[in-house]
């Protein structure tokens, strides 16, 4: 949605209307304990009965697919006789710069790459606490050459960096944990329909253009000088 725009258009704006009524069902026993859904009509108020209202060229622009609620069972809210709902909803199309409600990603964080590097064999049965001081898949127990069990590195991805195999003194000399300092992992976590894998290409796509505005601007202020 622009934020210099006047009122809602039908660019940024759907409008849902909602208009529900509960009462009796005709022949219900008068049984209070009974469920709810057998004595009213109209008792439990889903996203599934909100109505798409189109506006200006909405039904032109959405003519293949209109919009419509995701999950057509989400409880709205519960009704009983002489109640009754009648609601205009007004779905906005916003970016996070207008408020934080618009952005799509809860959590956004990065790491380095662990870097475990075994400078001494760990072999028999320190190969296996060795391998207890760490998550699962990190660290594998393999039979050597010489028919020993002896600990080596598969996936320090997944290392939780608890740096738990320092606490143990046999260990102090036969392993360095360090990070990759180039090598950044990346959690995006998504709140809306858009999922991560597509999230992190907009969001990318998205600072190019605002690089592209910079240069003009930047090129623009040089040719004025």
């Amino acid at each position: 949605k622009n934020g210099n725009t006047q009122g809602p258009t039908d660019a940024d704006t759907i409008v849902f209307k909602l208009q529900v009524k509960c009462t009796n069902k005709k022949g219900a026993p008068k049984d209070d304990s009974l469920d709810p859904s057998e004595l009213y009509e109209n008792s439990s108020v889903y996203s599934g009965q909100m109505v798409w209202s189109p506006q200006g060229r909405q039904e032109e622009f959405f003519k293949n697919s209109p919009p419509r609620p995701v999950y057509d069972d989400i409880l709205i809210t519960k009704l009983r006789p002489k109640q009754e709902i009648d609601l205009e909803l007004h779905c906005v199309k916003g970016i996070g710069k207008d408020h934080a409600k618009f952005s799509p990603v809860a959590t956004a964080s990065y790491r380095l790459l662990p870097d475990i590097i075994i400078t001494k064999p760990i072999l028999g049965k320190d190969a296996e606490k060795f391998q207890k001081c760490f998550p699962e898949g990190v660290i594998e127990v393999f039979t050597n050459k010489d028919g020993e069990k002896e600990a080596r590195v598969v996936n320090p991805r997944k290392d939780t960096v608890s740096r738990e195999c320092l606490r143990h003194a046999e260990f102090k000399d036969k392993v360095k944990l360090t990070r990759v300092r180039d090598h950044f992992i990346f959690n995006v976590e998504s709140v809306g329909a858009i999922p991560p894998q597509r999230l992190l290409p907009d969001a990318v796509k998205v600072l190019i253009e605002k690089c592209k505005v910079l240069k003009r601007s930047l090129a623009q202020l040089n040719q004025s000088n």
